[in-house]
């Protein structure tokens, strides 16, 4: 099997400019979080949990759960370290059915040859009227790279949204950065999609 190219990210993975970027996409994630904490959220892709350990205090149970075991390990020493009690890290394929209320993934489509069949397996992990978080970069013409997404348009995310089962999809681009999508300016949208 291919090393993760993740793995050896991972004790460096979080720079200023990444941080940076979590920290937008957290503020837009907040604004359409439920109000009840008494809700269980996937951190789905998680890196090094840059965006979901924003999230302690809005949730009763925070599973974070990535491909890459290094990212993983960062996270636990993060948890650890804040002493977290509400918090675990978690192997993609030990995730149940119907166990989480809200599924936060950022950045995570894009590297995903077959996106649309994830987005169908999230549908899987949510409760009934759980929401799927995603958000990711606005399909860029200028950029090409032979293993990753170049962003997605707007129709593209919400028949994938609609065709796994969600009854509504509402996308909206909240954020254009400079030199942020393989060193060029791009866009990001955050889709919010409720089972």
């Amino acid at each position: 099997m291919a090393e993760n190219i993740f793995n050896r990210m991972a004790k460096k993975y979080d720079n200023e400019q990444r941080i940076e970027l979590a920290n937008t996409v957290a503020a837009e994630v907040r604004k359409h979080l439920p109000a009840d904490s008494n809700k269980t959220l996937i951190d789905y892709g998680c890196g090094t949990g840059l965006i979901g350990l924003q999230f302690t205090d809005y949730f009763k149970q925070l599973i974070f759960s990535d491909i890459s075991e290094g990212m993983m390990e960062v996270v636990s020493e993060k948890i650890e370290a804040g002493n977290v009690k509400n918090a675990e890290t978690r192997a993609t394929d030990e995730l149940d059915n119907n166990e989480a209320d809200v599924i936060i993934v950022s950045l995570v489509m894009l590297h995903v040859p077959e996106y649309k069949e994830l987005i169908k397996k999230l549908y899987t992990l949510l409760n009934d009227s759980g929401q799927l978080l995603i958000a990711d970069f606005d399909k860029n013409e200028s950029i090409y790279h032979e293993k990753v997404h170049n962003g997605f348009t707007h129709d593209e995310m919400h028949s994938a949204l609609i065709d796994a089962g969600f009854k509504s999809a509402d996308i909206k681009t909240f954020y254009h950065g400079e030199k942020v999508f393989m060193n060029k300016d791009a866009s990001m949208f955050l889709a919010s999609a409720e089972k």
